[in-house]
């Protein structure tokens, strides 16, 4: 048999599964709110709530105004565009409105100007007239806060074609919306992975409007998005930027730092740390000619300062050890001159002291000139003479520097003395050298064994005088000969801690 329409309506319908509208609605990721003809709410939904920081029993129930009051022109922009809606019966939309919002006191208290891009579309009663207003909005603060930077306060680059028409149907609004979002999104995107820091402060208290993820790693990843400088970094306080600040707003001219020191606390509770900044403070016009804000950006450029004052150091100190070396140098010359009976005499020993001076800069410069070990210093002397003549018993020391071309040299005379006149001027002869370290002096003895019967000499010549003394002065340290009949005895003490 065949059915009628309406009884296969009544077979088939009572079968259909009818969504929930109102958990569809509440459940919408974009921000809707529904109002009356007395502009109170009649419901919002989840993103509405979170967007505007209420709970939904806060806000239903009562006027949009009382809740959102706002006498200016904003507000009466949006009362204007709610209304025509009730009275045309059509959609209408504010591309972009600036307007406060009251933060909740868990908040800190006090209003944050936020801007909206609002769509109003209207939802017709019984009688065909608006009863309902459905509002869709979304927040473009970034975006606008950009395009400010951009193009200055106030700025509203003209829309794209048929925004002055938009949203004839809900599915539009959405669009335009998602649109807008995307934009947003693409700047935010930019100006969150440049480079170098940025960040925007506004109003007398420089507020941090925005900032990127650079300066956040500046300043340890501190949440800083609307508060003043005073409560957002504190310790800066006192190093001047503030004044800074404030002259760039007064004088609406720009700072450029160089290499500025800034000390930081990178991690809570932990003591500052300092780096330095290359930073421009921009100042930001409105159409008055006024500065409403600073837009700051720089690099940190703490790696380069530090590199470039160790180069200086290491500049200082070659141009010191090059001093001191042309010095000993000279002084070798003079002194080697004054005791060499003719110029071969002067050449033999005038090379063999250079090479201990070179020997013993080649040590210090495989260490990059930051210190020698006296084993390899003392190697370098009586290693050329066999194994089998010498022995060296001590615990390792690192030698600075200075202590190492003193005792290289030093070294270099006993040897030398050793192998013309003294133990190693025999097959039998035997040179020991012991050493040890207390309470940061350093403590050596130089012996000789085996070697002929030694005599003091009747006047004491360059080396002699070069052993006693070159421990002396600035190192602090001593040397002294025993010219005992068994075999010479040359004593040392230094202190460690001189460079």
């Amino acid at each position: 048999m065949k059915l009628t329409s309406d009884e296969i309506a009544t077979v088939v319908e009572p079968t259909l599964e009818r969504p929930d509208f109102e958990a569809a609605f509440r459940a919408l990721p974009s921000p809707y709110m529904i109002i009356d003809r007395d502009l109170r709410y009649v419901e919002v939904n989840d993103a509405y709530c979170a967007t505007l920081e209420r709970r939904r029993e806060d806000l239903v129930g009562r006027g949009l105004f009382e809740v959102f009051p706002n006498p200016g022109p904003s507000g009466r922009r949006l009362r204007e565009s709610f209304e025509r809606v009730f009275e045309t019966g059509r959609p209408d939309s504010i591309p972009l409105i600036p307007y406060p919002i009251e933060r909740p006191a868990s908040r800190g208290g006090g209003f944050a100007l936020r801007y909206w891009s609002a769509a109003h579309v209207p939802l017709p009663g019984p009688d065909g007239r608006a009863r309902f207003l459905i509002q869709n909005t979304v927040d473009v603060t970034e975006l606008q806060r950009l395009r400010e930077i951009a193009y200055g306060p106030g700025a509203d680059p003209a829309p794209r074609p048929g925004e002055k028409d938009i949203l004839l149907r809900a599915q539009e609004v959405q669009e335009l919306n998602q649109s807008l979002l995307q934009e947003s999104q693409g700047l935010r995107d930019l100006f969150m992975q440049a480079p170098s820091f940025i960040a925007v402060l506004t109003g007398p208290d420089h507020v941090f409007a925005l900032v990127n993820n650079a300066y956040l790693r500046l300043i340890g990843h501190r949440q800083v998005i609307g508060k003043p400088l005073a409560e957002a970094l504190p310790e800066v306080l006192d190093q001047g930027f503030p004044d800074l600040l404030e002259t760039v707003v007064r004088q609406r001219e720009p700072y450029l730092g160089r290499a500025v020191s800034v000390r930081l606390q990178r991690s809570p509770g932990a003591p500052l740390e300092e780096r330095f900044l290359d930073f421009v403070y921009q100042p930001i016009l409105g159409p008055d000619g006024q500065a409403w804000g600073v837009f700051v950006e720089g690099s940190d450029v703490t790696d380069r300062v530090l590199a470039e004052r160790q180069q200086k150091l290491l500049l200082d100190e070659l141009n010191h050890r090059v001093k001191n070396t042309l010095a000993t140098v000279q002084s070798i010359a003079s002194q080697t001159l004054r005791t060499a009976p003719d110029p071969a005499a002067f050449r033999e020993a005038f090379e063999a002291r250079l090479m201990a001076l070179s020997a013993t800069h080649d040590l210090l410069t495989a260490t990059s000139w930051r210190s020698a070990q006296l084993r390899d210093v003392l190697l370098s002397e009586v290693q050329p003479h066999g194994a089998e003549r010498y022995s060296l018993s001590g615990p390792d020391v690192a030698l600075a520097p200075a202590p190492a071309v003193a005792l290289g040299l030093l070294a270099h005379e006993l040897s030398t003395n050793a192998a013309k006149y003294g133990a190693l001027s025999v097959p039998e002869g035997r040179v020991s050298v012991d050493w040890r370290v207390e309470d940061g002096t350093l403590d050596l003895a130089w012996r000789e064994t085996g070697g002929p019967p030694v005599t003091p000499p009747q006047r004491r010549g360059f080396g002699s005088r070069l052993i006693e003394r070159s421990l002396e002065g600035a190192l602090g340290g001593a040397a002294e000969l025993d010219f005992a009949a068994a075999g010479l005895v040359c004593r040392v003490r230094l202190p460690l801690d001189r460079r």
